[in-house]
């Protein structure tokens, strides 16, 4: 399930992209479909790292004319690369839990090459708030979400930084429900029937991806959307 849309991004041979905060690497994975492409990994959770390293592995034994790859710990606000190294950054569900949010994002810009795209997600303002409002427990938890940004203050503080936005995004309206769901019952609390129900309703939406759900997410996406991602290019 991907939040970024590498299609608007003209992805293509000899590019190297970074992913800072990959998870387990479904837009690095992605990214790597395309010959040539080289593909960076950071994130503070080791497990997530594995995950994402044995993807890549696994997929460089199935393609032929597949770049270079490299996946390792560092921390956003302090990342170890040079200046101008990457043709696009990706920074996807994360800002929203940094303290020091105003340095990854200049560190975001410092690695980017001039005259390309750097694309943020974090999640949507008003279906957030509600979880807020549902949980406490949900905003208190550690290493979890410490802010919620509306999209203008966003935009301005990504443009304060060297950027020029050229283009918005809504993703994954469709699992707003199951949020707001575990929010209502206790967000740890898996054994709900409603939880469950809808868990269960939103993997067989990934797997199968039927026509009548691309449809109903695409449809409720511009006012229900998950996350908002925003895209942007640094100038010259």
């Amino acid at each position: 399930m991907l939040t970024v849309d590498l299609g608007r991004l003209g992805l293509r041979p000899g590019m190297r992209v970074l992913d800072v905060g990959c998870g387990i690497g479904r837009h690095l994975g992605a990214a790597f479909r395309t010959a040539g492409i080289d593909v960076v990994g950071v994130d503070l959770n080791g497990d997530d790292l594995r995950g994402a390293a044995y993807t890549l592995h696994l997929m460089c034994e199935e393609m032929e004319d597949h770049g270079a790859w490299l996946v390792a710990r560092a921390d956003a606000t302090n990342l170890p690369f040079g200046d101008a190294r990457y043709d696009l950054v990706i920074c996807s569900e994360v800002l929203e839990h940094i303290p020091d949010n105003r340095k990854a994002v200049a560190e975001l810009v410092r690695v980017l090459k001039p005259g390309c795209d750097l694309v943020v997600s974090v999640p949507r303002y008003w279906p957030e708030r509600i979880c807020w409002a549902l949980s406490d427990a949900y905003w208190h938890e550690p290493g979890g979400h410490i802010r919620i940004y509306r999209k203008d203050e966003l935009t301005r503080m990504l443009e304060a930084a060297g950027t020029t936005c050229w283009g918005f995004g809504y993703r994954h309206a469709l699992h707003v429900p199951y949020w707001w769901l575990k929010c209502a019952v206790g967000h740890k609390n898996e054994s709900s029937w409603p939880v469950r129900l809808y868990k269960k309703f939103l993997e067989w939406d990934i797997i199968k991806r039927p026509p009548i759900t691309r449809w109903l997410d695409a449809l409720l996406n511009p006012v229900l959307s998950k996350s908002i991602v925003i895209y942007l290019k640094k100038g010259y």
